[in-house]
C-alpha cells in the first residue's frame, strides 16, 4: 500500500491576501502625515526631515514616531504606542528597510498602518526591495506600496544624502498617490 505524502509549498500566497495598495494619499494640504523612524539609519532621519519640510510647505501637519525595542514588555508598549500614533495620522511613510531585521520591522509596521486604513508607503533601499515585497505578501498585504531608494545610503555623509532626498521626493509622491496641490493631482 502506498502512503500519501502531503507536500506544502512555502511560497504559496495567503488566501486572505489584500493585493490593494490601499487609499491614495491625495493632495497633502490639510493631511496629517506620519514618518515612522527607527534607531539605526541616520540617512532615513535626514531624508524624512527633508521630505517632511516639503510636506509642511504644502500645508500638511507632520509627526514622527520612532521604533525602539520591540520584544517583551517594551515591545508590547511599543505596539500600543504605534497603534495610538496611527490613529492620529492620515498618511504613513514607514522606513527604513535597509537590512534584514529592519526590513521585517518596517514592513510589519507598514502593514499595521495599512490595516488601520491609513494611506501607507514603506521605504526600502534597492538591495531590500524584493525582500520588502516578499514580506508584505507573506504578511497578507501584497499590494503594499514600496518606494525604493538607492543603496548604500547610511555610509554617506549628510551632504551626499540630501541630493538623494531631493531626487526621490517626486517618486515618493507618485508611489503614494499623492500631490503637493489639488491642481497637481488633477493634471
Amino acid at each position: 500500500m502506498m502512503a500519501l505524502i502531503k507536500v506544502l509549498d512555502p511560497t504559496a500566497r495567503r488566501m486572505d491576501d489584500d493585493a490593494s495598495p490601499g487609499p491614495d494619499a491625495g493632495a497633502l494640504a490639510g493631511k496629517r502625515i506620519g514618518f515612522r523612524l527607527d534607531q539605526i539609519w541616520r540617512c532615513w532621519d535626514w531624508i524624512s526631515e527633508s521630505w517632511a519640510e516639503k510636506m509642511r510647505n504644502a500645508g500638511a501637519e507632520v509627526s514622527f514616531w520612532r521604533s525602539t525595542n520591540r520584544s517583551g514588555e517594551e515591545g508590547e508598549a511599543q505596539n500600543q504606542s504605534l497603534q495610538a500614533w496611527l490613529a492620529t495620522i492620515d498618511i504613513a511613510v514607514v522606513g527604513l528597510a535597509n537590512c534584514g531585521s529592519c526590513t521585517g520591522w518596517t514592513i510589519r509596521d507598514a502593514i499595521a498602518a495599512a490595516n488601520a486604513g491609513v494611506a501607507t508607503t514603506a521605504i526600502a533601499t534597492r538591495n531590500f526591495e524584493d525582500f520588502a515585497h516578499e514580506l508584505a505578501a507573506r504578511g497578507g498585504r501584497s499590494g503594499l506600496r514600496v518606494h525604493v531608494l538607492p543603496y548604500p545610503l547610511n555610509e554617506l555623509s549628510r551632504e551626499e544624502v540630501d541630493p538623494v532626498a531631493q531626487a526621490y521626493f517626486a517618486g515618493l509622491l507618485e508611489v503614494m498617490g499623492g500631490s503637493l496641490t489639488a491642481e497637481e493631482k488633477a493634471a
